[in-house]
C-alpha cells in the first residue's frame, strides 16, 4: 500500500512538472514567435503616453500610432500640457510633418522610419529583441520582459531598453530607454494596442489629416497642398544662423540661410504673428556654454529672434514665424526629437531645423553633436508658443 501511494505521488509530481513546462516559454521560443508575428503583421493601432526624461522636468505626450503594410504610418504626438498636436505621416507621396491646428505641413525626402528606430513603433521594438543575442529575459505577471541594447536608435545617448510584451499576443505594454549610466531617457506606456486594425482609405491621406475632405473641390487649408504637389525648397527669410558668435555684423534678414536671395515667386505670406522669445533651459546647455548675445529682428510684420552662445561650443538659434506653406526638405536627414522630427543638414556647419506651435527654429553649429542638439531642442518645447 505504501509503495502504491509513493508511485501515485511520483506520477502526480511528474505531471505537474510536465504541465508547468508546457505552459512556460523561454526567450528563444518567444523570439521565434515574435519574428513570425512581425512577418505576418498587416496593420496595428496603438495609443498611450510617452514621457521624455531629458530635461529638468519630464515632458509628457499622448501618442497614437497607426501602421498599414507595407509602409504607411501615422503618428500623432500631442503635448499633454498644452494640447498641441503634430502628426508624422508616411504615405505613397512621402514623409510629412503636419500641424493641423496651424494648417502647416512640411515634406521630407526620406525613407523614414526604415533608417532609424522609433520607440513607439512595434517593428523597432521587435527588431531590437530579435537581433540582440545577449538579451536578458524575465517574466512579470502577465508580461515577458526583455532587456536589450538600444543600438537601433538615432540618438547616441540611448544604451539599453526594457520592453514589456503581453504574454498572450506579444503586444507592447511598456518601454523604457536609458543611457549608459542607467538614467531613464524615454518611457512609453501603451494603454491600447490592436493587431489587424482596419483603417479607412483616408486614414493616411494628408488632406484628411489636415482637415480637408479628400476629393472635394475645396481648396486645402493654407499650408496643406495636395499630396505629391511640388514645393520649392525652403526660401523663408530667416536671419543668417551661420554667423560666428564672435561676429559683430548684423544678420541679413532678407537672405535665405544659404546666403542666396529669396525665390522670385512670392510665397504665401504668413499671418501677422506675435510670439515671445524662447530660450533653452540652462540645464540643457553643454557645460561651459553661455549666452553671448540676443538680437531682436523684424521680418515684414513679424518679429524674429536670434540667440548666440559661446564657450566650450559655439552655436546659434534663430526663431521665426513658420511659413504658411508646405516646404520640401530635399537634402539632409531626419532627426528624432521625440516630440517631432527635425531636419538635419551636415557639412562644415550643421543645421537642425524644426517647427512647433507656429514657430520655426534653426539651431546651427560647427561642433555640437546630435545628442546635444536634441537635448537643446527638447528643452525649448514646454515654453514654445505665441
Amino acid at each position: 500500500m505504501h509503495r502504491r501511494i509513493s508511485w501515485i505521488a511520483a506520477v502526480a509530481v511528474a505531471m505537474v512538472v510536465f504541465l508547468a513546462g508546457c505552459g512556460s516559454k523561454n526567450a528563444e521560443s518567444i523570439v521565434k514567435d515574435l519574428d513570425k508575428v512581425v512577418d505576418k503583421m498587416e496593420s496595428y493601432e496603438g495609443s498611450g503616453t510617452m514621457i521624455l526624461h531629458t530635461g529638468q522636468q519630464p515632458l509628457e505626450y499622448k501618442v497614437e500610432v497607426w501602421y498599414q503594410k507595407p509602409d504607411m504610418y501615422r503618428i500623432a504626438l500631442t503635448n499633454a500640457k498644452r494640447d498641441i498636436t503634430q502628426i508624422v505621416l508616411r504615405n505613397e507621396d512621402g514623409v510629412f510633418v503636419l500641424t493641423p491646428q496651424l494648417n502647416k505641413s512640411y515634406r521630407f525626402q526620406s525613407d523614414w522610419p526604415d533608417n532609424q528606430g522609433q520607440v513607439y513603433l512595434y517593428q523597432t521594438l521587435a527588431d531590437s529583441i530579435i537581433k540582440d543575442n545577449s538579451r536578458q529575459f524575465a517574466t512579470d505577471k502577465d508580461t515577458y520582459v526583455f532587456d536589450v541594447m538600444a543600438g537601433n536608435y538615432q540618438n547616441g545617448s540611448f544604451a539599453r531598453q526594457k520592453i514589456w510584451l503581453a504574454q498572450d499576443d506579444y503586444s507592447p505594454k511598456h518601454v523604457e530607454v536609458s543611457d549608459a549610466n542607467g538614467n531613464k531617457m524615454v518611457e512609453v506606456i501603451f494603454n491600447t494596442f490592436e493587431f489587424g486594425k482596419k483603417f479607412d482609405k483616408s486614414a493616411f491621406d494628408m488632406d484628411s489629416n489636415m482637415g480637408v475632405t479628400p476629393g472635394s473641390n475645396s481648396k486645402p487649408s493654407e499650408g496643406a497642398p495636395s499630396p505629391g504637389a511640388s514645393a520649392s525648397p525652403d526660401a523663408s527669410a530667416a536671419p543668417d544662423a551661420t554667423a560666428s558668435p564672435n561676429s559683430t555684423e548684423a544678420p541679413d534678414a532678407t537672405a535665405s540661410p544659404d546666403g542666396q536671395p529669396p525665390a522670385e515667386e512670392e510665397p504665401t505670406p504668413a499671418q501677422n504673428t506675435s510670439f515671445s522669445l524662447i530660450e533653452p533651459d540652462i540645464e540643457a546647455l553643454p557645460a561651459g556654454v553661455e549666452l553671448l548675445d540676443q538680437t531682436d529682428l523684424q521680418l515684414v510684420d513679424n518679429p524674429a529672434y536670434m540667440l548666440r552662445y559661446t564657450g566650450s561650443y559655439d552655436f546659434t538659434i534663430t526663431e521665426t514665424p513658420a511659413r504658411v506653406e508646405e516646404v520640401a526638405m530635399n537634402e539632409g536627414d531626419m532627426l528624432d526629437l521625440g516630440f517631432t522630427l527635425g531636419h538635419m543638414t551636415e557639412g562644415a556647419v550643421r543645421t537642425l531645423t524644426w517647427t512647433y506651435d507656429g514657430i520655426k527654429f534653426r539651431l546651427t553649429s560647427e561642433d555640437l553633436e546630435n545628442p546635444d542638439m536634441v537635448r537643446i531642442a527638447q528643452s525649448m518645447v514646454d515654453s514654445s508658443g505665441k
